[in-house]
């Protein structure tokens, strides 16, 4: 649990702001361009797959050849695989906009990811080349210069949450004054294959929290937040956040909702006046139902709530970082973006789904994570006004 004193956690000389950040997915390479469709509600889940021909369900694809002719652009001379792309593109698009020097002693980089170069494995890649993570997050903070060793944070599907908020824990504890997160994961015939034998996967595009939802859609994309000491215009302020484990079961969440409701409940610290919810919302049955459990239980059912996966899918590891980052320029914009695919309310308990844009002030919000062994995190965000 990230809050209070014995934590590290806010007091009102030490807190912890997101100050910069970029979004690679199939709707777009950056943050900017990846709002603007989810403003128009377009969804990048597709049928067409440019190199996947073992699986007919719709899944979210990168344009990874105008990823590769931006990234000639700034490494010429130095290959990299498609998962490696993605992080380099994101956290060198995050890194132009601030003030960061990655040379630093007080900086950190941080990586997170559920597979990481997985797809070397088919190519037959030697298991001490860049197939272990430590390898990768070392080649990429090599590459922009960043001297401290690198961090890899992989606990499943709430890696991206579980990095914000060590990166917070780092900060407030004095050790860095800046440390920069990003999230990446890409779909391979590994992965595909693995949701496919829980039968988890939908044959159309994800409708999370709708009563006709049956599956999840798989995506991939990168995302890189810049978390400083210090503030600067328009920043976002990491309040506190809380991650348990329900120790249901090896791939299926607590039916109740237990670990969710306690990492929330934490994170919330007795504090539950927030002004939207982001949910996990994988359009699984049972995540979607767990997460209704556990946001009635914390009796905060009423607040609207929405989930991002209808527009680019489950990105995995690279989720959380995409999805805070969302929340961030949602509080911004004070806009509530749709819950992309639901139609008809049909979870267990119930919620206030968004189903239409709206205006809205946001000064307080909350993310929800979830993922595979019960794991389960949680993060407030806050305007610093």
């Amino acid at each position: 649990m990230l809050n209070g004193k014995e934590n590290g956690g806010c007091s009102k000389h030490n807190m912890s702001y997101i100050t910069s950040d970029n979004i690679i997915t199939s709707l777009g390479n950056t943050t900017k361009e990846v709002i603007s469709n989810i403003e128009k509600e377009t969804t990048g889940i597709d049928y067409h797959h440019p190199y996947l021909n073992y699986t007919k369900a719709p899944i979210s694809m990168v344009n990874s050849k105008k990823i590769q002719e931006e990234i000639i652009g700034i490494f010429s001379d130095v290959t990299f695989t498609r998962f490696e792309s993605l992080a380099i593109l994101s956290l060198h698009n995050a890194l132009k906009n601030s003030i960061v020097d990655a040379g630093s002693p007080k900086t950190l980089f941080i990586l997170s990811t559920t597979k990481g170069n997985i797809e070397l494995l088919k190519q037959g890649v030697k298991p001490s080349d860049q197939i272990f993570l430590h390898n990768t997050a070392q080649k990429i903070a090599g590459l922009f210069g960043f001297i401290a060793r690198p961090v890899v944070v992989c606990n499943a599907c709430i890696s991206g949450v579980l990095a914000i908020l060590l990166a917070k824990r780092y900060i407030d504890s004095g050790k860095y004054d800046d440390v920069v997160v990003t999230g990446v994961d890409i779909v391979t015939e590994f992965v595909v294959a693995g949701f496919e034998s829980f039968k988890s996967m939908s044959e159309k595009p994800c409708k999370p929290f709708d009563a006709n939802r049956d599956g999840l859609s798989l995506g991939e994309g990168a995302g890189t937040v810049i978390i400083s000491r210090r503030k600067k215009s328009e920043s976002i302020k990491i309040v506190s956040g809380s991650s348990a484990n329900d120790a249901n079961h090896i791939s299926g969440p607590s039916r109740t909702g237990e670990g969710l409701y306690l990492a929330a409940k934490n994170a919330l610290l007795n504090n539950h006046k927030i002004d939207f919810i982001s949910a996990h919302g994988t359009a699984t049955q049972y995540n979607d139902d767990m997460e209704s459990h556990a946001i009635n239980r914390l009796q905060i059912n009423e607040i609207p709530v929405n989930s991002f996966k209808g527009y680019f899918g489950h990105t995995l590891g690279a989720a959380g970082v995409i999805e805070i980052i969302l929340t961030k320029h949602s509080m911004l914009n004070n806009m509530l973006y749709t819950s992309l695919g639901m139609e008809n309310a049909g979870v267990a308990s119930p919620l206030n789904v968004i189903t239409h844009k709206q205006k809205k002030t946001l000064s307080r919000c909350l993310k929800l994570s979830s993922g595979f062994g019960g794991c389960n995190a949680a993060i407030v965000l806050e305007k610093d006004e």
